[in-house]
Protein backbone atom coordinates (compact mmCIF):
# COMPACT_ATOMS: atom_id res chain seq x y z
CA UNK A 1 0.00 0.00 0.00
CA UNK A 2 1.40 3.39 -0.98
CA UNK A 3 2.14 5.96 1.70
CA UNK A 4 1.86 9.72 1.24
CA UNK A 5 3.84 12.19 3.37
CA UNK A 6 2.41 15.15 5.23
CA UNK A 7 4.59 18.09 4.17
CA UNK A 8 5.54 21.00 6.45
CA UNK A 9 7.44 23.85 4.81
CA UNK A 10 9.15 26.47 6.96
CA UNK A 11 9.60 29.60 4.91
CA UNK A 12 10.43 33.30 5.17
CA UNK A 13 12.05 35.75 2.78
CA UNK A 14 13.63 37.46 5.78
CA UNK A 15 16.86 35.98 7.08
CA UNK A 16 17.64 35.65 10.77
CA UNK A 17 14.10 34.93 11.93
CA UNK A 18 14.86 31.49 13.41
CA UNK A 19 13.60 29.53 10.42
CA UNK A 20 16.15 26.71 10.52
CA UNK A 21 16.08 26.50 14.33
CA UNK A 22 12.31 26.11 14.07
CA UNK A 23 12.46 23.45 11.34
CA UNK A 24 15.15 21.26 12.89
CA UNK A 25 13.86 21.40 16.47
CA UNK A 26 10.28 20.82 15.37
CA UNK A 27 11.45 17.58 13.76
CA UNK A 28 13.05 16.44 17.04
CA UNK A 29 10.00 17.34 19.15
CA UNK A 30 7.58 15.63 16.76
CA UNK A 31 9.65 12.46 16.85
CA UNK A 32 9.76 12.59 20.65
CA UNK A 33 5.96 12.96 20.81
CA UNK A 34 5.34 10.08 18.43
CA UNK A 35 8.00 7.42 18.71
CA UNK A 36 6.39 5.35 15.96
CA UNK A 37 5.82 8.40 13.75
CA UNK A 38 8.28 8.63 10.83
CA UNK A 39 9.76 12.15 10.75
CA UNK A 40 12.17 13.35 8.06
CA UNK A 41 13.73 16.64 7.03
CA UNK A 42 15.86 18.31 4.37
CA UNK A 43 16.97 21.86 3.64
CA UNK A 44 17.39 24.00 0.53
CA UNK A 45 19.69 26.33 2.47
CA UNK A 46 23.45 25.91 2.19
CA UNK A 47 24.50 26.23 5.85
CA UNK A 48 24.32 22.43 6.46
CA UNK A 49 22.60 22.86 9.84
CA UNK A 50 20.43 19.81 9.16
CA UNK A 51 23.53 17.68 8.56
CA UNK A 52 25.27 19.05 11.69
CA UNK A 53 22.28 18.25 13.90
CA UNK A 54 21.22 14.86 12.55
CA UNK A 55 24.30 13.35 10.93
CA UNK A 56 26.41 10.70 12.67
CA UNK A 57 30.18 11.07 12.65
CA UNK A 58 31.64 8.87 9.93
CA UNK A 59 28.22 8.05 8.49
CA UNK A 60 28.55 7.05 4.79
CA UNK A 61 26.38 9.36 2.68
CA UNK A 62 24.85 8.55 -0.70
CA UNK A 63 23.04 11.32 -2.56
CA UNK A 64 21.78 14.71 -1.43
CA UNK A 65 19.10 17.31 -2.09
CA UNK A 66 20.55 18.02 -5.53
CA UNK A 67 19.85 14.40 -6.52
CA UNK A 68 16.29 14.78 -5.26
CA UNK A 69 15.72 17.70 -7.63
CA UNK A 70 17.08 15.73 -10.56
CA UNK A 71 14.61 12.90 -10.01
CA UNK A 72 16.29 10.40 -7.65
CA UNK A 73 13.73 8.47 -5.53
CA UNK A 74 13.37 10.25 -2.20
CA UNK A 75 13.40 7.05 -0.13
CA UNK A 76 16.83 6.16 -1.55
CA UNK A 77 18.25 9.50 -0.40
CA UNK A 78 17.01 9.34 3.21
CA UNK A 79 19.56 8.63 5.92
CA UNK A 80 18.68 7.64 9.46
CA UNK A 81 19.86 10.49 11.66
CA UNK A 82 20.23 11.20 15.33
CA UNK A 83 17.11 11.35 17.57
CA UNK A 84 15.36 8.98 15.13
CA UNK A 85 14.86 11.70 12.50
CA UNK A 86 15.67 10.80 8.89
CA UNK A 87 17.29 13.41 6.69
CA UNK A 88 18.53 14.04 3.15
CA UNK A 89 22.06 15.46 3.12
CA UNK A 90 22.31 19.10 2.06
CA UNK A 91 24.02 20.43 -1.07
CA UNK A 92 26.09 23.55 -1.70
CA UNK A 93 25.38 23.48 -5.44
CA UNK A 94 21.66 24.27 -5.54
CA UNK A 95 22.25 27.82 -6.81
CA UNK A 96 23.96 26.28 -9.85
CA UNK A 97 21.08 23.99 -10.82
CA UNK A 98 17.98 25.93 -9.80
CA UNK A 99 17.88 27.76 -13.14
CA UNK A 100 17.36 24.37 -14.78
CA UNK A 101 14.25 23.68 -12.66
CA UNK A 102 11.14 24.08 -14.80
CA UNK A 103 7.88 24.59 -12.94
CA UNK A 104 6.84 24.83 -9.31
CA UNK A 105 5.16 21.41 -9.04
CA UNK A 106 8.23 19.18 -9.33
CA UNK A 107 8.40 18.44 -5.61
CA UNK A 108 4.65 17.83 -5.42
CA UNK A 109 5.00 15.17 -8.11
CA UNK A 110 8.01 13.59 -6.38
CA UNK A 111 6.19 13.41 -3.05
CA UNK A 112 3.07 11.99 -4.69
CA UNK A 113 5.19 9.12 -6.02
CA UNK A 114 7.59 8.83 -3.06
CA UNK A 115 5.87 6.20 -0.89
CA UNK A 116 7.31 8.14 2.06
CA UNK A 117 5.40 7.79 5.36
CA UNK A 118 4.83 10.26 8.18
CA UNK A 119 5.85 13.93 8.31
CA UNK A 120 8.45 15.58 6.09
CA UNK A 121 9.79 19.05 7.03
CA UNK A 122 11.39 21.31 4.43
CA UNK A 123 13.66 24.17 5.44
CA UNK A 124 13.92 26.82 2.71
CA UNK A 125 16.25 29.64 1.74
CA UNK A 126 15.31 33.24 2.68
CA UNK A 127 14.06 34.02 -0.83
CA UNK A 128 10.98 33.24 -2.89
CA UNK A 129 12.87 31.43 -5.67
CA UNK A 130 11.75 28.41 -7.67
CA UNK A 131 13.00 26.00 -4.97
CA UNK A 132 10.98 27.76 -2.28
CA UNK A 133 7.94 27.88 -4.55
CA UNK A 134 8.17 24.11 -5.06
CA UNK A 135 8.33 23.61 -1.30
CA UNK A 136 5.36 25.96 -0.75
CA UNK A 137 3.12 24.37 -3.38
CA UNK A 138 3.77 20.86 -2.05
CA UNK A 139 3.06 21.73 1.59
CA UNK A 140 0.09 20.76 3.74
CA UNK A 141 1.23 23.35 6.27
CA UNK A 142 3.45 26.39 5.62
CA UNK A 143 4.90 27.84 8.83
CA UNK A 144 6.17 31.42 8.47
CA UNK A 145 8.35 32.65 11.36
CA UNK A 146 8.19 36.42 12.03
CA UNK A 147 10.21 38.37 14.56
CA UNK A 148 9.69 42.03 13.57
CA UNK A 149 7.84 44.38 11.23
CA UNK A 150 10.12 43.75 8.18
CA UNK A 151 9.63 39.98 8.41
CA UNK A 152 5.89 40.53 8.81
CA UNK A 153 5.84 42.68 5.68
CA UNK A 154 7.87 40.11 3.75
CA UNK A 155 5.44 37.29 4.51
CA UNK A 156 2.83 39.19 2.50
CA UNK A 157 4.66 38.05 -0.64
CA UNK A 158 3.95 34.41 0.20
CA UNK A 159 0.25 35.15 0.76
CA UNK A 160 0.15 37.10 -2.53
CA UNK A 161 1.81 34.21 -4.37
CA UNK A 162 -0.84 31.78 -3.14
CA UNK A 163 -3.55 34.26 -4.14
CA UNK A 164 -2.13 34.64 -7.65
CA UNK A 165 -1.81 30.89 -8.20
CA UNK A 166 -5.22 30.05 -6.76
CA UNK A 167 -3.72 28.10 -3.85
CA UNK A 168 -5.52 27.68 -0.54
CA UNK A 169 -4.16 30.30 1.87
CA UNK A 170 -5.52 28.31 4.82
CA UNK A 171 -2.33 26.24 4.73
CA UNK A 172 -0.31 29.37 5.67
CA UNK A 173 0.27 30.29 9.32
CA UNK A 174 2.64 32.65 11.13
CA UNK A 175 4.48 32.05 14.38
CA UNK A 176 6.33 34.79 16.31
CA UNK A 177 9.97 33.78 16.71
CA UNK A 178 13.01 35.01 18.61
CA UNK A 179 10.76 37.04 20.90
CA UNK A 180 12.65 38.97 23.58
CA UNK A 181 10.44 38.83 26.68
CA UNK A 182 12.33 41.79 28.21
CA UNK A 183 10.88 44.18 25.63
CA UNK A 184 7.66 45.75 26.92
CA UNK A 185 5.28 48.37 25.50
CA UNK A 186 2.60 50.61 26.86
CA UNK A 187 -0.91 50.46 25.46
CA UNK A 188 -2.89 47.65 23.84
CA UNK A 189 0.13 45.54 22.88
CA UNK A 190 2.25 44.81 25.92
CA UNK A 191 5.09 42.90 24.23
CA UNK A 192 6.57 41.80 20.89
CA UNK A 193 4.46 38.65 20.75
CA UNK A 194 1.09 40.41 21.14
CA UNK A 195 2.19 43.21 18.79
CA UNK A 196 3.14 40.81 15.98
CA UNK A 197 -0.05 38.79 16.46
CA UNK A 198 -2.11 42.00 16.37
CA UNK A 199 -0.42 43.16 13.17
CA UNK A 200 -0.85 39.71 11.61
CA UNK A 201 -4.55 39.62 12.51
CA UNK A 202 -5.16 43.09 11.09
CA UNK A 203 -3.70 41.90 7.75
CA UNK A 204 -5.84 38.79 7.69
CA UNK A 205 -2.94 36.42 8.41
CA UNK A 206 -3.49 33.38 10.58
CA UNK A 207 -1.09 33.25 13.54
CA UNK A 208 -0.38 30.43 16.02
CA UNK A 209 -0.98 31.07 19.72
CA UNK A 210 2.49 29.70 20.40
CA UNK A 211 5.70 31.66 20.06
CA UNK A 212 9.41 30.87 20.15
CA UNK A 213 11.32 33.03 22.67
CA UNK A 214 14.79 34.38 22.10
CA UNK A 215 17.25 32.53 24.36
CA UNK A 216 21.02 32.84 24.89
CA UNK A 217 20.95 29.17 25.86
CA UNK A 218 19.52 28.22 22.48
CA UNK A 219 22.04 30.45 20.66
CA UNK A 220 24.85 28.56 22.40
CA UNK A 221 23.57 25.25 21.03
CA UNK A 222 24.57 26.33 17.53
CA UNK A 223 28.09 27.50 18.43
CA UNK A 224 30.53 25.10 20.07
CA UNK A 225 34.06 23.75 19.53
CA UNK A 226 32.95 20.43 18.01
CA UNK A 227 30.92 22.17 15.28
CA UNK A 228 27.67 20.36 16.03
CA UNK A 229 24.17 21.74 16.41
CA UNK A 230 22.30 20.47 19.48
CA UNK A 231 18.50 20.30 19.86
CA UNK A 232 16.59 22.27 22.45
CA UNK A 233 14.79 19.14 23.67
CA UNK A 234 17.95 17.51 25.02
CA UNK A 235 19.99 20.58 25.95
CA UNK A 236 17.60 23.32 27.09
CA UNK A 237 15.01 21.63 29.25
CA UNK A 238 13.37 23.85 31.81
CA UNK A 239 13.54 26.94 29.62
CA UNK A 240 10.56 28.84 28.23
CA UNK A 241 11.68 28.05 24.69
CA UNK A 242 11.50 24.32 25.51
CA UNK A 243 7.97 24.72 26.90
CA UNK A 244 6.82 26.63 23.83
CA UNK A 245 8.35 24.09 21.43
CA UNK A 246 6.60 21.28 23.31
CA UNK A 247 3.22 23.01 22.99
CA UNK A 248 3.82 23.99 19.37
CA UNK A 249 4.85 20.45 18.38
CA UNK A 250 1.64 19.11 19.96
CA UNK A 251 -0.39 21.60 17.89
CA UNK A 252 1.37 20.50 14.69
CA UNK A 253 0.96 16.81 15.57
CA UNK A 254 -2.78 17.36 16.08
CA UNK A 255 -3.02 19.03 12.65
CA UNK A 256 -1.22 16.09 11.09
CA UNK A 257 -3.53 13.54 12.71
CA UNK A 258 -6.61 15.48 11.62
CA UNK A 259 -5.47 15.40 7.97
CA UNK A 260 -6.99 12.36 6.29
CA UNK A 261 -5.83 13.26 2.77
CA UNK A 262 -2.45 15.00 2.58
CA UNK A 263 -1.64 17.05 -0.50
CA UNK A 264 0.74 14.34 -1.74
CA UNK A 265 -2.21 11.90 -1.91
CA UNK A 266 -4.46 14.47 -3.58
CA UNK A 267 -1.74 15.25 -6.10
CA UNK A 268 -1.26 11.52 -6.73
CA UNK A 269 -4.98 11.22 -7.47
CA UNK A 270 -4.76 14.24 -9.78
CA UNK A 271 -1.80 12.71 -11.61
CA UNK A 272 -3.78 9.50 -12.16
CA UNK A 273 -6.72 11.51 -13.50
CA UNK A 274 -4.34 13.48 -15.75
CA UNK A 275 -2.84 10.25 -17.09
CA UNK A 276 -6.31 8.96 -17.92
CA UNK A 277 -7.21 12.24 -19.60
CA UNK A 278 -3.99 12.30 -21.63
CA UNK A 279 -4.46 8.67 -22.65
CA UNK A 280 -8.05 9.32 -23.74
CA UNK A 281 -7.08 12.43 -25.72
CA UNK A 282 -4.17 10.55 -27.31
CA UNK A 283 -6.49 7.69 -28.34
CA UNK A 284 -8.96 10.21 -29.78
CA UNK A 285 -6.22 11.87 -31.84
CA UNK A 286 -4.95 8.46 -32.92
CA UNK A 287 -8.33 7.29 -34.20
CA UNK A 288 -8.68 10.49 -36.26
CA UNK A 289 -5.60 9.73 -38.38
CA UNK A 290 -5.97 8.96 -42.08
CA UNK A 291 -5.07 5.30 -42.67
CA UNK A 292 -3.14 5.98 -45.87
CA UNK A 293 -0.77 8.49 -47.45
CA UNK A 294 -2.84 11.15 -49.24
CA UNK A 295 -0.20 11.56 -51.94
CA UNK A 296 0.28 7.96 -53.08
CA UNK A 297 -2.78 6.25 -51.57
CA UNK A 298 -0.69 3.49 -49.99
CA UNK A 299 -1.96 2.13 -46.67
CA UNK A 300 0.30 2.61 -43.69
CA UNK A 301 -0.61 -0.86 -42.50
CA UNK A 302 1.19 -2.34 -45.51
CA UNK A 303 4.56 -3.87 -44.68
CA UNK A 304 7.55 -1.85 -45.87
CA UNK A 305 7.85 0.86 -48.47
CA UNK A 306 5.76 3.56 -46.76
CA UNK A 307 7.50 5.81 -44.25
CA UNK A 308 5.44 8.06 -41.99
CA UNK A 309 7.96 10.92 -41.82
CA UNK A 310 5.56 13.90 -41.87
CA UNK A 311 2.44 14.76 -39.90
CA UNK A 312 -0.26 16.97 -41.38
CA UNK A 313 -3.23 18.66 -39.78
CA UNK A 314 -5.65 21.30 -40.97
CA UNK A 315 -5.77 24.47 -38.91
CA UNK A 316 -9.42 23.75 -38.00
CA UNK A 317 -8.51 20.21 -36.86
CA UNK A 318 -10.91 18.51 -39.26
CA UNK A 319 -8.32 16.33 -41.00
CA UNK A 320 -5.01 14.84 -39.93
CA UNK A 321 -2.63 12.07 -40.84
CA UNK A 322 0.83 11.12 -42.02
CA UNK A 323 2.64 11.50 -45.31
CA UNK A 324 5.25 9.18 -46.77
CA UNK A 325 8.69 10.79 -46.85
CA UNK A 326 9.52 9.97 -50.47
CA UNK A 327 6.03 10.98 -51.63
CA UNK A 328 6.15 14.34 -49.90
CA UNK A 329 9.66 15.23 -51.09
CA UNK A 330 8.70 14.32 -54.68
CA UNK A 331 5.49 16.32 -54.29
CA UNK A 332 7.37 19.46 -53.24
CA UNK A 333 9.99 19.07 -55.97
CA UNK A 334 7.34 18.66 -58.68
CA UNK A 335 4.67 21.16 -57.60
CA UNK A 336 6.69 23.85 -55.85
CA UNK A 337 10.06 23.67 -57.62
CA UNK A 338 8.98 22.29 -61.06
CA UNK A 339 11.48 19.42 -60.89
CA UNK A 340 9.21 16.61 -62.05
CA UNK A 341 11.84 13.95 -62.66
CA UNK A 342 13.16 10.81 -61.08
CA UNK A 343 16.09 11.10 -58.67
CA UNK A 344 18.28 8.33 -57.35
CA UNK A 345 18.60 8.11 -53.54
CA UNK A 346 22.19 9.35 -53.69
CA UNK A 347 21.55 12.20 -56.13
CA UNK A 348 22.97 15.41 -54.54
CA UNK A 349 19.84 17.40 -55.41
CA UNK A 350 17.60 14.77 -53.82
CA UNK A 351 19.76 14.45 -50.69
CA UNK A 352 20.01 18.23 -50.22
CA UNK A 353 16.28 18.78 -50.70
CA UNK A 354 15.35 15.81 -48.51
CA UNK A 355 17.51 17.17 -45.67
CA UNK A 356 16.09 20.69 -46.02
CA UNK A 357 12.54 19.31 -46.02
CA UNK A 358 13.16 17.33 -42.83
CA UNK A 359 14.17 20.58 -41.09
CA UNK A 360 11.21 22.72 -42.19
CA UNK A 361 7.50 23.11 -41.57
CA UNK A 362 5.03 23.94 -44.35
CA UNK A 363 1.65 25.60 -44.77
CA UNK A 364 -0.73 25.44 -47.74
CA UNK A 365 -3.64 27.85 -47.90
CA UNK A 366 -6.19 27.83 -50.76
CA UNK A 367 -7.50 31.29 -51.60
CA UNK A 368 -9.61 33.11 -54.18
CA UNK A 369 -7.64 36.09 -55.51
CA UNK A 370 -10.19 37.47 -58.02
CA UNK A 371 -8.54 35.85 -61.03
CA UNK A 372 -9.10 32.33 -59.83
CA UNK A 373 -8.15 29.89 -57.12
CA UNK A 374 -4.58 29.84 -55.84
CA UNK A 375 -2.65 28.11 -53.10
CA UNK A 376 -0.44 30.21 -50.90
CA UNK A 377 2.63 28.17 -49.99
CA UNK A 378 4.78 28.93 -46.93
CA UNK A 379 7.96 27.36 -45.61
CA UNK A 380 9.06 27.92 -42.00
CA UNK A 381 11.84 26.86 -39.69
CA UNK A 382 10.80 24.53 -36.90
CA UNK A 383 10.90 27.60 -34.64
CA UNK A 384 8.27 29.42 -36.71
CA UNK A 385 10.49 31.78 -38.74
CA UNK A 386 9.26 32.39 -42.28
CA UNK A 387 11.74 31.18 -44.93
CA UNK A 388 9.75 31.35 -48.17
CA UNK A 389 6.34 32.35 -49.49
CA UNK A 390 4.77 32.01 -52.94
CA UNK A 391 1.38 31.61 -54.62
CA UNK A 392 0.54 28.88 -57.17
CA UNK A 393 -2.52 28.55 -59.45
CA UNK A 394 -4.77 25.79 -58.19
CA UNK A 395 -5.17 23.65 -61.31
CA UNK A 396 -7.36 20.59 -61.22
CA UNK A 397 -5.45 18.76 -63.99
CA UNK A 398 -1.82 18.41 -64.94
CA UNK A 399 -0.82 19.63 -68.41
CA UNK A 400 -3.36 20.88 -70.93
CA UNK A 401 -7.14 21.07 -70.81
CA UNK A 402 -7.54 17.54 -72.19
CA UNK A 403 -5.26 15.97 -69.60
CA UNK A 404 -6.83 13.43 -67.27
CA UNK A 405 -4.01 13.39 -64.76
CA UNK A 406 -5.04 15.12 -61.52
CA UNK A 407 -2.78 17.82 -60.16
CA UNK A 408 -1.36 16.58 -56.80
CA UNK A 409 -1.59 20.03 -55.18
CA UNK A 410 -5.28 20.30 -56.08
CA UNK A 411 -5.90 16.74 -54.86
CA UNK A 412 -4.21 17.46 -51.55
CA UNK A 413 -6.30 20.60 -50.99
CA UNK A 414 -9.53 18.80 -51.92
CA UNK A 415 -8.79 15.83 -49.64
CA UNK A 416 -8.10 18.05 -46.64
CA UNK A 417 -9.83 21.43 -47.00
CA UNK A 418 -12.75 21.10 -49.44
CA UNK A 419 -16.19 21.89 -48.08
CA UNK A 420 -19.61 20.96 -49.41
CA UNK A 421 -20.40 22.80 -52.62
CA UNK A 422 -16.88 22.59 -54.01
CA UNK A 423 -15.28 25.52 -52.22
CA UNK A 424 -12.57 25.49 -49.60
CA UNK A 425 -12.84 26.18 -45.90
CA UNK A 426 -11.16 29.25 -44.45
CA UNK A 427 -8.29 27.21 -43.09
CA UNK A 428 -4.84 25.97 -44.04
CA UNK A 429 -2.97 22.68 -44.15
CA UNK A 430 0.06 22.46 -41.87
CA UNK A 431 2.81 19.86 -42.36
CA UNK A 432 5.68 19.12 -39.99
CA UNK A 433 8.46 16.49 -40.07
CA UNK A 434 8.36 13.80 -37.38
CA UNK A 435 10.40 10.81 -36.26
CA UNK A 436 9.51 8.02 -38.74
CA UNK A 437 10.57 5.42 -36.15
CA UNK A 438 7.83 6.64 -33.76
CA UNK A 439 5.26 8.47 -35.92
CA UNK A 440 2.48 8.30 -33.30
CA UNK A 441 4.68 10.11 -30.77
CA UNK A 442 3.64 13.44 -32.33
CA UNK A 443 0.20 12.85 -30.77
CA UNK A 444 1.40 12.48 -27.18
CA UNK A 445 0.58 15.35 -24.81
CA UNK A 446 3.89 17.21 -24.78
CA UNK A 447 4.74 16.73 -28.48
CA UNK A 448 1.26 17.65 -29.62
CA UNK A 449 1.33 20.77 -27.45
CA UNK A 450 4.59 21.83 -29.15
CA UNK A 451 3.07 21.09 -32.57
CA UNK A 452 0.06 23.25 -31.75
CA UNK A 453 2.26 26.10 -30.56
CA UNK A 454 4.14 26.07 -33.85
CA UNK A 455 0.88 25.85 -35.80
CA UNK A 456 -0.47 28.87 -33.92
CA UNK A 457 2.72 30.83 -34.67
CA UNK A 458 2.26 30.03 -38.35
CA UNK A 459 -1.42 30.95 -38.22
CA UNK A 460 -0.62 34.39 -36.82
CA UNK A 461 1.81 35.05 -39.65
CA UNK A 462 -0.35 33.94 -42.57
CA UNK A 463 -3.78 35.11 -41.40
Amino acid sequence: MNQYPYIITVSSEKGGVGKTTLATNLAVYLKALGEDLPVSIFSFDNHFTVDKMFGFAGQPLTGNVEDLLTGAPITELMHMGQFGVEYIPSSGKLSEIKNDIRGAMILAKLFAQSNLPGILIIDTRPELDILTQNALYAADRVIIPVKDSPSLENCKNIFDLFEQKGMNRKSLALIPCLIDSRVKFEGMFKDQKSLLKGFASSRGFRCYDNFIPKSPKVDSLNTNPDGRVYPILTNARGTEVHNQFSQFARTILAEYRETTEPRSLLYHQWLLAEDLRKRAEYETRLTGLQSHCLLCGESFSREGGVSRAFYFETSDGSSCGHLDESCYVKFLLATIHNLDQEFTPDDPTWVMFKNATSESAFAFRPRENGAGKVVEFYRFTLHGELLAQKSYPLKEKMGGMFSREKHPLHTLMVDTLEEQGGGFRDAFLFVQPINPEKPEAILTEENYRRFNRLKQQVSQQIS
